[in-house]
């Protein structure tokens, strides 16, 4: 099998003349845990959509386990293969939430009714109440519950964790975390929770305007991506700093740099300069979740 689960090369959607999503190239590896990570109105959602053939792409290519995807008229098995959670989190509202599981479950061969179990368990879900009288957490629930009791090989999530009480929220990343040793399964989730991404992302991508703007394992990303602090005797004239320093802030006798590539060369600048000490600081993802947004 392919090393990557998805893949997209060059693509585009547009509505009405808005490019939601421009040239986007995707690589999400088998059994990673894959944050993707934008501004509201960046394109994930759509991006979401043209992955799972909900839609239909303007020009570029979609691939899920090797396929194209071509759009809501084909591609029924591969769906079968994928559980997903939307962002709207919308469930047929006179159902019960035992209806709705029983409704779910014959589209679904490999169904696990032990971990249909669990998760009611897990979720605390009231089996018996109509999902018009539930929760946005407890929708939430049962939309993970529905994605993930039928040993999906693929789940995506599309802000997984919105409205969930902060107990069940460590359950659920504890649970994905699990999933791709335990049975394989790849996870692609987006989130505007950054420190939970951090938490259990093994990689992400950024898309900023439809464009991808970061892509990559998250230990390597953090490993380029490094905080300099610079301390001379006396304020220094302006510098000329390599490229790769991509935000420079000045006060006084510290110079602050958040470097995205050639840190070597950078420091190497820096200690040559009279006077100057340096520090090194690792960054969090927000840090190069903000540089990246703010310089599109």
């Amino acid at each position: 099998m392919n090393e990557f689960i998805i893949e997209t090369m060059g693509l585009r959607r547009s509505f009405g003349g808005h490019m939601a999503v421009d040239g986007l190239d995707l690589n999400v590896p088998q059994g990673s845990i894959f944050g993707f990570l934008g501004r509201n109105g960046a394109g994930k959602t759509t991006t979401i959509r043209l992955l799972l053939g909900l839609l239909k792409s303007g020009s570029g290519e979609v691939r899920v386990f090797n396929e194209v995807v071509t759009g809501p008229e084909g591609n029924p098995d591969l769906r079968r293969r994928i559980g997903y959670v939307s962002e709207n989190k919308y469930l047929y509202p006179y159902m019960t939430v035992q209806q709705i599981i029983r409704f779910t479950r014959p589209f679904f061969p490999q169904w696990r009714s032990d971990l249909e179990r669990r998760y009611l368990e897990m979720f605390n879900l009231p089996p018996n109440r109509k999902i018009s009288a539930l929760s946005k957490g407890m929708r939430t629930s049962l939309m993970l519950l529905l994605a993930m009791s039928h040993r999906a090989e693929l789940l995506v999530l599309d802000e997984p964790i919105e409205g969930l009480d902060p107990a069940v929220i460590e359950t659920l990343l504890k649970e994905l975390v699990a999933l791709p040793a335990t049975e394989g399964t790849t996870v692609f989730f987006s989130s505007h929770q950054l420190a939970e991404v951090e938490q259990i992302a093994d990689h992400i991508a950024i898309i900023d305007g439809g464009r991808g703007v970061v892509q990559g394992a998250l230990d390597d990303l953090k490993v380029q991506y490094q905080r300099l602090r610079i301390v001379f005797e006396r304020e220094p004239a302006p510098i000329s700093w390599p490229a790769g320093a991509d935000h420079v802030l000045q006060e006084g006798r510290t110079v602050s740099i958040l470097a995205s590539r050639n840190v070597e060369a950078i420091v190497e600048q820096a200690r040559s300069l009279p006077g100057a000490s340096v520090e090194r600081f690792p960054v969090s993802l927000k840090e190069i979740f903000l540089e990246r947004v703010r310089s599109n």
